[in-house]
């Protein structure tokens, strides 16, 4: 092992959150401990992105070593440091005290404190996303870490994608309404360059509009509160969010906010306003087991196993049915689609090798994703689709993401400024004045 760099130690939820995070260590050496590959060993079988994630690190491991033995270390690549794989190791006195079951945790922290005394003259830190395993390694005297590689940097940044520009000239607020298609932005006399898809309140006094940027027209044009398929906006937020999603010259969607905002209602609203520009609209989720039990856990066959992971989409679907009545076309047509499979509401897991061509593509919940996940996801759009993500990034079910380190934050922060992009951040909640009261409050 090289003498000057780190020494970091990975648990086994780092490699299950990026698969290829070998390479993401600079040129400090890495090492996994034996007990790692044997917990990954259970997440191999299954189709969740999890077990996905599994098999990838497994064949990322034996691409990288071959036939050769761990003994010296393998080399990571260029300017990178050597991979070892620690066997297990006897647990200290301190350790053996504290903590007598020889949980995998356990083996763990025993084998990065062997290391840290085995190595006195190098910094030993064990990366792990689980919170608790940090507080014991720090209890035992271990640096610990969180894996940041993926973490946002700004995190206010996407909570004001939309932005409030008060003193606007009263002229230009007018032109906005008698000029449809828009205005140059420079008669804006913006102190900033605007991002591509970036929407504005206006306002002077009395006077306000409500405003997009197009970056391929270089232009500054006023948004139009629109109903999609019986929905309509009840705030400049949720008109924004729909103007972005019947926009065909944007692909790929981000919507934001507390729950109740109208996040998967208003996206599920244009995809159905939109139905005969898609060959079908996909409506899907991450499953994530609720009180640490497994969804084999639930009774039932696997359809029933899943429907109540999916009620909250039916539940979003039968809000907007009943905007029409019964016997309307528009009421009808839903069924229809549902019975046709022109409109699928599955489980995210269900997407595994699928090619999204032409597909109005939703998934809900998307804070409780990984970034390599939403990467995966995105990968699978083929042309003519158009992709939305939905979620609460305060409200993260995934017990090793957090507001910072989860997919849809990383989403919009990577993306941000990208000309096919878009990101709204809904801020008040309509579903109604108690659930507004408790998300605030509670």
């Amino acid at each position: 092992m090289s003498k000057a760099s780190k020494l970091f130690v990975l648990d086994t939820n780092v490699l299950l959150h990026d698969f290829q995070c070998l390479f993401n260590f600079q040129e400090n050496d890495v090492v996994i401990p034996i007990v790692v590959l044997e917990e990954l060993d259970k997440f191999k079988k299954g189709n969740d992105l999890i077990n996905f994630h599994a098999r990838e690190f497994t064949r990322v491991l034996d691409d990288l070593t071959g036939e050769d033995l761990f003994e010296g270390g393998v080399k990571l690549g260029d300017n990178l440091g050597k991979l070892f794989v620690e066997t297990g190791k006897p647990f200290t006195k301190e350790l053996e005290n504290s903590f007598p079951e020889k949980i995998p945790d356990h083996r763990i922290l025993s084998i990065a404190q062997y290391l840290k005394d085995k190595h006195t003259n190098r910094q030993v830190v064990l990366v792990t996303k689980d919170i608790n395993l940090r507080l014991k390694a720090k209890s035992l005297g271990l640096i610990a870490q969180d894996y940041k590689n993926d973490k946002v940097a700004n995190i206010d940044n996407i909570k004001k994608e939309v932005q409030i520009i008060e003193g606007v000239d009263k002229e230009v607020i007018s032109r906005l309404y008698s000029e449809p298609e828009g205005i140059p932005v420079e008669d804006l006399k913006l102190d900033f360059t605007p991002l591509s898809h970036q929407y504005f309140v206006l306002k002077n006094g009395s006077n306000s509009a409500l405003a997009h940027y197009d970056p391929f027209r270089k232009i500054i044009d006023r948004v139009v509160k629109t109903a999609a398929y019986g929905i309509e906006p009840r705030n400049a937020e949720q008109a924004f969010a729909i103007d972005a999603l019947l926009r065909p010259d944007i692909q790929l969607v981000a919507l934001t906010g507390k729950a109740g905002t109208g996040k998967t209602l208003l996206a599920l609203a244009t995809a159905l306003q939109q139905r005969k520009s898609f060959l079908q609209i996909f409506l899907a989720r991450p499953i994530v087991a609720l009180s640490n039990k497994d969804i084999g856990f639930l009774p039932g066959d696997a359809k029933e196993k899943i429907n109540p992971y999916m009620q909250p989409l039916f539940d979003n679907l039968s809000v907007i049915k009943h905007k029409f009545n019964q016997q309307s076309a528009d009421f009808r047509r839903i069924d229809d689609m549902l019975k046709s499979d022109k409109l699928l509401i599955e489980p995210l897991a269900y997407i595994r090798g699928r090619s999204l061509s032409r597909v109005f593509f939703i998934i809900d919940e998307a804070q409780n994703l990984t970034p390599h996940e939403v990467k995966t996801i995105i990968t699978r759009a083929g042309e003519g689709a158009k992709i939305v993500f939905t979620g609460d990034i305060q409200q993260i079910d995934s017990p090793y993401l957090d507001s910072i380190s989860n997919g849809l934050s990383y989403l919009a922060e990577k993306m941000r400024g990208q000309d096919i992009f878009a990101h709204i951040h809904l801020i008040k909640g309509e579903r109604s004045y108690l659930a507004e009261l408790a998300s605030d409050l509670l």
